[in-house]
């Protein structure tokens, strides 16, 4: 009789996070309550004022805590935590990485773990719906331009190019391991090198969820979007 295997105990939940806030511990309590029993967590860097957000969840014995002692950026974080994953937890199916803001609700974090089960070979691409009334303007406009970059390059279709959640089986941990880039640009290069290196990814749609606030001191399109597509042009036209 074939095994069946629950995204609750055999996917760890990657969390990197920089001076993270009350919205972080909803979200690791949200992962506890709904029964994961791996969830890493990487302290990138944070001051003084904020590592006890960290100092709560090593009580819990479904936490593992990474800590940066300065800030190396999200990509080093990631990377960090799937070197951390092979090593530590080698028994598990993969990883499901997401953001500590509660922009990814708990319902999609599942899907995509249950989703990349099912897969077994894909990585899974969490993608918002930016077609829905409620998306800023200015997010729908970086994101169409951003894909259709993707598109017109690559020949790469994906409707969500900033997704932070993403669920990755186990035996791609060591090559996305590799990949270039310490800080954002990480999750372009890793659309990117998926391309090159023969890994398919399949789309599974989540909610769409933005902080007002939060997004409005913080997203700028155009400067976002100049960035990805920097990114793109490097790695197109520059040495591989």
């Amino acid at each position: 009789m074939e095994q069946k295997f629950s995204c609750l105990d055999s996917v760890a939940v990657v969390l990197p996070s920089l001076n993270p806030d009350h919205r972080f511990k909803a979200v690791v309590d949200g992962l506890i309550e709904a029964g994961f029993r791996h969830i890493v967590a990487v302290d990138d860097g944070s001051d003084e004022a904020h590592k006890h957000w960290f100092d709560a969840l090593r009580e819990s014995p479904v936490c593992h805590v990474l800590v940066h002692e300065v800030n190396l950026g999200k990509g080093r974080a990631l990377k960090d935590a799937f070197t951390f994953v092979r090593s530590e937890l080698p028994e598990l199916r993969g990883v499901v990485t997401i953001d500590g803001d509660g922009q990814h609700l708990l319902g999609d974090i599942i899907a995509c773990g249950e989703r990349m089960l099912a897969e077994e070979d894909k990585v899974v691409m969490g993608c918002r719906d930016f077609s829905h009334p409620d998306v800023p303007p200015r997010s729908v406009a970086g994101n169409r331009f951003t894909s259709a970059m993707f598109r017109l390059i690559y020949g790469i279709r994906i409707t969500d190019t900033q997704t932070g959640l993403r669920a990755i089986p186990a035996q791609y941990l060591e090559r996305f391991a590799d990949i270039e880039g310490e800080r954002f640009e990480y999750e372009t290069n890793m659309l990117l090198q998926m391309e090159r290196m023969g890994i398919a990814f399949v789309e599974q749609p989540i909610a769409t969820v933005y902080d007002k606030e939060e997004y409005s001191s913080h997203y700028n399109a155009v400067k976002d979007s100049w960035r990805i597509f920097k990114i793109m042009a490097k790695a197109r036209f520059g040495k591989r």
